[in-house]
């Protein structure tokens, strides 16, 4: 059964419009001036295996978002030479609203992937996976011996609860690139939208 997917900039206008507050009257006192709250860093973490992705789905995805005028968080695009790696990909993870998981072939293998996915499951972030070019049951930690058993216990609770959550699947040398770019648009905004009503 094929998934017909919404349209991403209906979707999108819903998310970025303000939300309308009903009038008073009389009308109540302003309240005393707050300083300015500091937005988020993202809107959307992308997490990925860059060797497996960056240069194909979590780079199409990321360009695809920021140009709906969503905030998406990718380690190349927002981190520059001489930034600290968990300096900022750890703030970003804590303040975004959504994450999005790609697992890939070489994913397990990166300490950072599994990281960064722990990171997102302890702060009790929704993640929306996509499964690329690999099947959930492939994946599991493996011990290379430069993890602690506590780090490994984390990385495995993680990517359990990842791996039995409602995901996209995509194989790369048979999938229809363009139709799967809107479909996963469309699943990244319809959660955006369902946390923001929750709010």
């Amino acid at each position: 059964m094929q998934q017909r997917c919404a349209s991403s900039v209906n979707l999108c206008r819903k998310i970025l419009q303000p939300h309308r507050v009903a009038s008073v009257w009389p009308p109540s006192p302003p309240p005393p001036p707050q300083p300015p709250l500091q937005p988020p860093l993202c809107d959307i973490f992308i997490n990925h295996r860059g060797v497996d992705t960056k240069r194909t789905i979590a780079g199409l995805l990321h360009g695809h978002l920021f140009r709906l005028g969503l905030r998406p968080f990718l380690d190349s695009m927002n981190m520059k030479p001489g930034d600290k790696l968990f300096g900022k990909i750890d703030p970003a993870i804590r303040s975004c609203k959504l994450g999005v998981a790609i697992f890939s072939p070489n994913y397990c293998d990166s300490y950072f992937c599994l990281h960064e996915l722990a990171l997102l499951m302890e702060c009790k972030k929704r993640v929306v996976p996509i499964f690329y070019d690999v099947k959930p049951s492939q994946l599991r930690v493996v011990d290379y011996g430069t993890s602690s058993a506590e780090e490994l216990e984390r990385f495995s609770w993680a990517l359990e609860e990842a791996k039995y959550t409602v995901g996209l699947t995509f194989d790369s040398l048979q999938g229809d690139w363009s139709g799967f770019l809107n479909c996963a648009t469309d699943a990244v905004i319809k959660n955006l939208v369902e946390l923001d009503d929750a709010n």
